[in-house]
């Protein structure tokens, strides 16, 4: 997503080959399976990564939204600055973000936005491309592995250590997608191969899940300096996209 927040088109024309498409239909049974047991009004999807329901159409809470910064095929329901939601304080119970952080350069921003719209005990279901491993190779055979510009992967063991400094409490994480980054190679692989992935070899998984809640506590701890609200300067004009706030309740 860069600077913008938007994932480029060369990422979008990736997810359509046979590898990508693989990808996403393998991503879309594991965020059903993340979902399961997460209920309550809203949960929001930060930023468009293949259709606008591959996901959102497995959410099990009353209604979904997916914001996203640039129009698209598949419109997203708002378009917003990731880094600077335009939603109100504790009003979503579930945030997706799926690949997210891979095209941000703004990751510290963006979770503590997610940390702010989550409502007391809330979820987060983040998507990231690991770095290294099998698809590593990447770096030695042109047009292999990873959608291209994905150039801020953030490993899930340096992931974990964020969501814990933003007081999130860790519930799972799994490593999944174990197929060649190859040109050419066709995407699809039996379950059980996939099974085998998981349980011997881990470590060359494409691609992790990590899933956390929001943990709301009696005290006022010492917040890190990026989580802290930034300050208003004064004298500056115009406005922004959170001066009118999205609030999703009963009567929305």
């Amino acid at each position: 997503m860069g600077n913008s927040g938007h994932y480029p088109e060369s990422a979008r024309q990736w997810l359509t080959t046979p590898l990508g498409r693989a990808l996403l239909a393998q991503e879309s049974r594991v965020v059903e399976e993340a979902f399961d047991g997460i209920f309550g009004e809203v949960t929001l999807q930060l930023g468009l990564w293949g259709e606008s329901k591959t996901f959102l159409r497995h959410a099990r809470t009353q209604r979904s939204s997916l914001i996203d910064e640039a129009t698209a095929e598949s419109a997203p329901s708002a378009i917003g600055q990731l880094h600077r939601l335009p939603i109100a304080d504790d009003s979503v119970d579930c945030v997706l973000l799926p690949h997210t952080l891979d095209y941000s350069d703004r990751p510290h921003e963006i979770l503590r936005e997610v940390d702010r719209v989550l409502t007391a005990h809330g979820h987060i279901i983040i998507l990231g491309f690991k770095p290294g491993g099998l698809w590593g190779i990447r770096r030695l055979i042109r047009g292999a592995g990873l959608p291209p510009d994905a150039d801020h992967l953030v490993s899930d063991r340096r992931l974990k250590d964020w969501l814990k400094l933003l007081d999130f409490r860790i519930h799972g994480s799994l490593r999944y997608f174990f197929h060649w980054p190859l040109p050419g190679v066709r995407g699809s692989s039996s379950p059980s191969w996939e099974n085998r992935g998981r349980s011997w070899w881990p470590e060359f998984a494409a691609c992790y899940m990590l899933t956390a809640q929001k943990r709301v506590s009696t005290l006022t701890p010492v917040r890190p300096l990026w989580r802290r609200s930034p300050q208003v300067v004064a004298g500056l004009a115009g406005s922004t996209n959170r001066v009118s706030k999205i609030r999703f309740d009963q009567n929305s």
